[in-house]
């Protein structure tokens, strides 16, 4: 099974990350692209600006976000990310980073669940 593991952006790279992957649509606010230390940034597997918006990380909205989440993750830009994201896990630790407070409800964990489930 590919290893993908989840870390918040703002967290120090450590050479056990492996590749680092950005999955926000947005580039976290104050990192330099040097200090985020991305291998990948994954734009196309990240939630569209409106979902982003509408969840809000309310954790009311969460079930409905990952629902939501995994329709958008089906686009063919999206897939092909996903593509991307397992040949890379083929190779080594894939690390999602993402900016979220919350490391418990946030689009890398449902990301990961879509990532783990589908590989085969």
């Amino acid at each position: 099974m590919p290893a993908f593991a989840l870390k918040r952006v703002y967290e120090p790279p450590e050479p056990e990350d492996g590749a680092r992957v950005l999955v926000d649509r947005l580039w976290p606010r104050g990192l330099t692209k040097e200090k985020a230390a991305v291998d990948l940034w994954a734009k196309d597997a990240a939630p569209s600006h409106e979902l982003r918006r509408w969840f809000g990380h309310e954790p009311e909205r969460w079930e409905e976000f990952q629902a939501r989440y995994r329709e958008e993750l089906e686009s063919p830009e999206a897939q092909e990310q996903i593509a991307t994201l397992r040949a890379m896990a083929r190779k080594g630790r894939v690390t999602l980073l993402y900016a979220a407070h919350d490391e418990e409800m946030n689009n890398a964990v449902v990301l990961r669940g879509v990532l783990r489930h589908k590989a085969s």
